[in-house]
């Protein structure tokens, strides 16, 4: 395997791998694998949704390069000198490949990673996870699934709700629909999907399979650790309070959260440390594993037919038989 020239991150012949989702599919376990391999520079936090937070297509090389090199490269891959291959994880992008026209400008070799699940457990399992971070604040998986209409009117939308998209659990699963659109805008050959099924039962294989992927040489991990177990809370709003403070009290927010929500503006002093050590204990004795999800026979029926069509189409764009997903 040739091995690559390290690499300064903004030139042509950068290395770029982006695991883009889809949320809930293993996503941040594969993150956490690539963030020890010796040659790969993983951004701090996994998640930056830079290119969704901000629309670069229309920039000029010039503005578009300094803004990548200062509000991106600088802030989120500070160590990046040292690798071959720099990766991020923003499963916001897998919903909204339009805005990646800046990264294909940017890096021609840049590579992505999808991951699927079956929509049944994976947007369930979606909903505990924004109920554990704050931006949903109803507990019940049905009520959520059936609030979607009118969140996509703007009602029913928690405050601290850092972006209602997320809550709308019928788009997240048409996980066919994503990936045909994905692939159409960023090219089939740049991609590799990942089943869930396939690296829950055997993730050194699947792990390999995108080593493989990105060109990188085996590193002979040996341990395959669960990362990001689905997680409850034992008094909600005070875990929201800790989440999702108001912004007036953003500061309470831990390092990784600031530098996503005001790009490295307002470092915590040495007062407001003490202050995160608190939160950070209250977090961790507020917080228990969550439960298996519970789903209603009418809305596991709903979503059996709102799903349908759509997993039949990710077969066919995958070349594999997913329908059994779906069957009752």
């Amino acid at each position: 395997m040739e091995r690559w020239a390290l690499t300064s991150g903004l030139d042509e012949t950068s290395r770029w791998a982006f695991i883009v989702g889809a949320p809930r599919c293993g996503t941040t376990a594969l993150s956490e694998y690539l963030r020890a391999h010796p040659e790969v520079c993983f951004s701090t936090p996994k998640e930056p949704h830079f290119f969704l937070r901000h629309d670069l297509r229309g920039e000029s090389a010039d503005r578009l390069r300094d803004a990548v090199r200062s509000r991106y490269l600088d802030l989120f891959f500070p160590d990046r000198h040292s690798a071959s291959l720099l990766a991020e994880g923003s499963v916001s992008y897998f919903y909204a490949p339009e805005r990646l026209e800046p990264i294909l400008r940017l890096w021609p070799r840049a590579k992505f990673v999808i991951c699927v699940r079956n929509p049944l457990e994976m947007v369930p399992s979606l909903h505990q996870r924004l109920f554990y971070n704050g931006d949903e604040t109803e507990r019940r998986f049905d009520h959520a699934w059936s609030l979607v209409p009118a969140r996509r009117n703007g009602r029913s939308i928690p405050r601290s709700c850092i972006e209602p998209r997320f809550l709308d659990y019928w788009e997240a699963g048409l996980l066919g629909k994503h990936l045909e659109r994905f692939l159409s805008v960023v090219g089939r050959e740049r991609c590799h999907v990942s089943v869930f099924d396939d690296f829950n039962d055997n993730p050194a294989r699947e792990y390999r399979c995108v080593l493989q992927f990105l060109e990188l040489p085996d590193d002979n991990r040996t341990q395959f650790e669960r990362h990001a177990p689905t997680q409850d809370c034992r008094v909600a709003w005070v875990h929201r309070l800790m989440k999702r403070p108001p912004r007036a009290a953003l500061w309470l927010f831990d390092r990784e959260d600031l530098q996503v929500l005001t790009e490295g503006v307002g470092e915590p002093s040495p007062a407001v440390e003490k202050v995160l050590k608190i939160r950070g204990k209250i977090i961790n004795w507020n917080k228990k594993p969550a439960k298996r999800p519970q789903v209603g026979e009418r809305v596991l029926g709903e979503m059996r037919d709102m799903f349908r069509d759509d997993v039949a189409l990710l077969s066919r764009l995958i070349g594999r038989d997913l329908n059994h997903w779906i069957e009752a």
